[in-house]
């Protein structure tokens, strides 16, 4: 297997500290949330669900003119990670394509599990003008994102259909006429809502905060599924080899997950299976790809 040792990808936009004056100047209201932590710069308490959603509404439309917003209790994503596995894509294209990156509407992206949030078609079209179908189980989820790509112009580049079958994971949701340059999905890694729990509040202990919280929300099917991500991506790359995609991708959150997806991979026969190391503070995650 290929190990690509990599640390913030270097197009992605947000290196180093924000700038929080021309933050709240895109978004009034994050404003409220500001003020100097122990160190004396500018921070939003991260422990509040409310004040991570308004600064994610700010960057947003700060380095993307997105307009964005989502209810509570649905799954807010940190962007500089999730920015990372957009150009990471880009690199993983640009391989067949002469060390050119490839833009533009014809690049066609599935996104498996979309979310409420949107997050992956919106920073993959506005860095990459890339077009994005996508799927989701939760229709409140559809509606929601759906409402975002409305607001934002963009019902002609990104397009979201509803699994109906949620043990399936092409299955049932994708026509024999579908061709895609690549996939990419970010499962849910937890096998159940009590382990869900427990991994929240370990990372507040060791952010030292005290609170039971979660401060980037996220409904049952975001966070966890039965057998965990190691269950979902095995399916997925069990029913990969019947779909027309170049390069199936997903995040693996757990390191201790990769030998069963590296032997699930093995059993399907790829061509090649890269494994790219993303790291960002300190979360470490990693990006798995397959061709055939």
């Amino acid at each position: 297997m290929k190990k690509l040792k990599t640390d913030l990808h270097p197009r992605n936009l947000h290196q180093g500290r924000y700038d929080f004056d021309k933050l709240v100047k895109s978004c009034p209201e994050l404003s409220n949330f500001v003020a100097l932590n122990d160190y004396g710069n500018d921070s939003i308490d991260f422990a509040n669900p409310v004040a991570v959603k308004t600064l994610n509404k700010a960057i947003l439309k700060y380095f993307y003119n997105i307009a964005w917003d989502i209810p509570k209790d649905f799954l807010c994503p940190p962007i500089p990670g999730r920015a990372d596995y957009i150009h990471y894509l880009a690199d993983l294209l640009s391989v067949s394509h002469d060390g050119v990156i490839p833009t533009g509407k014809n690049v066609s992206v599935l996104d498996i599990g979309v979310g409420a949030n949107c997050i992956y078609p919106l920073l993959g079209y506005t860095e990459y003008g890339w077009s994005f179908t996508c799927t989701d189980i939760n229709p409140l989820a559809i509606l929601i994102a759906n409402g975002i790509i409305k607001q934002n112009g963009l019902t002609d580049f990104i397009d979201i259909r509803l699994q109906t079958l949620p043990s399936n994971i092409f299955k049932g949701v994708l026509n024999e006429s579908d061709r895609f340059d690549i996939s990419m999905c970010n499962p849910p890694f937890h096998t159940s809502a009590s382990e869900a729990k427990e991994g929240t509040k370990r990372k507040w202990k060791n952010l030292k905060i005290k609170t039971g919280a979660l401060n980037f929300g996220g409904q049952n099917q975001e966070l966890w599924c039965p057998g965990g991500e190691v269950a979902f991506i095995k399916k997925m790359i069990e029913e990969s080899a019947s779909v027309n995609c170049k390069w199936f991708t997903t995040l693996v959150s757990k390191a201790s997950s990769l030998p069963s997806i590296y032997a699930a991979l093995a059993k399907i026969e790829p061509f090649d299976v890269k494994t790219i190391d993303m790291g960002q503070g300190q979360k470490k995650s990693r990006i798995v790809a397959w061709t055939f």
